[in-house]
């Protein structure tokens, strides 16, 4: 997922060295791994709900994606009337739809989607409201006082568990406007902030996630966020749908990532428990 430039910038963070380059002057480098460790069994208490909302839109081959390319073609290699049965073959990128960026994504050694442990794909959920704020600047980066706003009202994220971003963004998810890109092929939507990734990690948060295309806003070239994060040894969700229909907070998140080996992310169902 690049825009123009950025072919640069990942070329310089190929390794762990280029990547704590990146992270010196606004983190402390490698101090950031040891500092802000993801906790382990964050969800151990019995979870009771009532209803669960499905956050995962459904995939096809139209579903719009970071390079403005299809991601997703289907093969058929079987057909009922023929064989007795129909299967295709897929023909996918790992970064399509509704999906999980694991460590590995972003960093020359981070664990991949089959390696990260059960315990941190349960876990409590806290959706931040930021539908105004990208109604009026799609460039819009979830900042540290949009989370310190929100536990003003609702009381700390919580540690072990998930942030997600509602910018409102999943309406767009059949039109141009999810893309949202100009003139120049720059797209523009809302992403977390870096700063307000070091502030989660303070807390001890274990995923983001967000309903757009990219942990990072439309714009960036620099893709801060997703350097910051996912070499932490934390995960990342993109593109998730259905939001509106959770709470601020109460909710048990439900990650079904692909458990394939060496996998830097993939396709996922995701769902929340309230």
């Amino acid at each position: 997922m690049c825009v123009p430039g950025c072919q640069e910038v990942v070329a310089r963070r190929l390794s762990r060295r280029g990547l704590l380059k990146g992270l010196v002057g606004t983190t402390a480098g490698a101090a950031v791994f040891a500092a802000f460790p993801p906790p382990r069994a964050a969800h151990a208490a019995d979870v009771s709900f009532t209803r669960a909302v499905d956050l995962t839109h459904a995939l096809g081959e139209d579903f719009p994606t970071f390079f403005g390319k299809p991601q997703l073609r289907m093969e058929r290699t079987a057909e009922f009337s023929k064989d007795g049965f129909n299967m295709y073959q897929w023909h996918l990128d790992e970064h399509t739809g509704t999906h999980l960026d694991a460590p590995l994504h972003f960093s020359a050694d981070g664990v991949g989607a089959d390696e990260i442990p059960m315990d941190q794909l349960i876990v409590p959920l806290a959706v931040v409201d930021i539908r105004e704020k990208a109604a009026a600047d799609p460039d819009h980066q979830l900042s540290v006082d949009d989370l310190k706003a929100f536990e003003a009202a609702h009381g700390d994220v919580p540690a072990g568990g998930c942030v997600a971003m509602n910018s409102g963004w999943a309406q767009h998810v059949a039109s141009e406007r999810y893309r949202n890109a100009d003139a120049e092929g720059a797209m523009h939507f809302p992403g977390f902030s870096k700063e307000a990734c070091l502030y989660l990690m303070e807390k001890g948060v274990v995923g983001i996630a967000v309903d757009t295309l990219s942990l990072d806003h439309g714009a960036s070239k620099t893709f801060d966020t997703h350097y910051t994060w996912l070499p932490s040894g934390r995960w990342g969700l993109e593109c998730l749908a259905g939001l509106d229909e959770v709470p601020a907070t109460g909710a048990t998140l439900v990650v079904g990532a692909p458990k394939i080996k060496g996998a830097t992310g993939g396709p996922s169902r995701v769902f929340a428990l309230v």
